[in-house]
């Protein structure tokens, strides 16, 4: 009797889940054949290389003339804002930000995605009384944030799609 209520009530709870357009994120599809993705000695290029092998389909290169599209970081900011304070005048809550600018170009050097933002922030409270453990919390969330914006990327890239060999000929005339 058990068993029986347990299992209608897992097919209801993935009927209703299948209901409402929810979909396990699969692997990524990109468009292009070949991708340029410079290998700096960087966390977010380097995460965004290994998504890229993992999807299998396109092929890395290191040199912007091979690819088919290139993706090109421009700036990170990091930082850290007090968002609220106690009583006595200290820090309770901070918001970390973290501000990532790239852009996408085919191999004619023209803007697939022209410049654009990716802006992640996260709270986190503050307490004087656990510093260590707040300070290993803040690496935390950075971490995290790094791993979201890869995965932003990754779907920013599979967003861009490479211009049509006509459109290259009717800009030409």
């Amino acid at each position: 009797m058990m068993r029986a209520v347990r299992g209608i009530l897992c097919f209801l709870a993935l009927w209703l889940a299948a209901g409402c357009g929810f979909q396990l994120r699969g692997a990524y599809a990109l468009p292009f054949e070949s991708i340029c993705v410079p290998s700096l000695d960087n966390v977010i290029t380097a995460g965004l290389r290994r998504q890229i092998q993992a999807s299998g389909g396109t092929r890395i290169t290191d040199e912007p003339k091979d690819a088919q599209a290139t993706f090109l970081p421009a700036r990170e900011w990091r930082d850290a804002i007090i968002v609220s304070f106690s009583g006595s005048g200290r820090v309770r809550e901070k918001r970390l930000r973290y501000r990532y600018a790239y852009r996408i170009v085919d191999g004619q050097g023209r803007d697939l995605v022209p410049q654009s933002y990716v802006e992640l922030s996260r709270d986190v409270t503050y307490a004087d009384s656990a510093t260590l453990a707040k300070t290993q919390e803040e690496e935390l969330l950075w971490r995290d944030m790094e791993n979201d914006l890869v995965q932003q990327l990754m779907r920013r890239l599979v967003a861009a799609r490479p211009r049509p060999p006509e459109q290259d000929h009717a800009a030409a005339q």
